[in-house]
């Protein structure tokens, strides 16, 4: 087996482990652009950086800002975000709710695994 097939073996291993726990009862699921938007805070919030709706809004390439709005809004219903209070009352920072930060957690075991296999 070459690296390269070993790599894609293990990626695939994820996959397959992934898709089982999305079919558990815990955040409704997501639509592309909201994963998107969600990979985004995420990483924001690992690099410890303040992530404000009028920031996301900002950034072209998750569409217009109505749809980017709607989409926060969605996540926010959806249990994936909440919107914190900042210094200014109009600015509201994007944070991710426990349940996703459990979610990330529990895709990182299963990526752990997937290289075990």
């Amino acid at each position: 087996m070459t690296k390269s097939s070993r790599g894609a073996g293990v990626y695939l291993r994820f996959l397959q482990l992934s898709e089982a726990i999305r079919g558990l009862p815990s955040l409704p699921p997501l639509d592309p652009l909201e994963e998107r938007i969600l990979v985004w805070i995420a990483r924001a919030g690992q690099e410890e950086e303040r992530l404000s709706v009028r920031d996301m809004i900002a950034k072209a390439e998750f569409g217009a800002p109505a749809t980017i709005h709607s989409r926060l809004k969605s996540m926010r219903t959806k249990g994936w975000i909440h919107l914190a209070d900042t210094d200014d009352s109009r600015r509201k920072q994007i944070e991710l709710t426990q349940e996703a930060i459990a979610h990330f957690a529990q895709l990182s075991k299963l990526m752990v695994k997937a290289t075990k296999s």
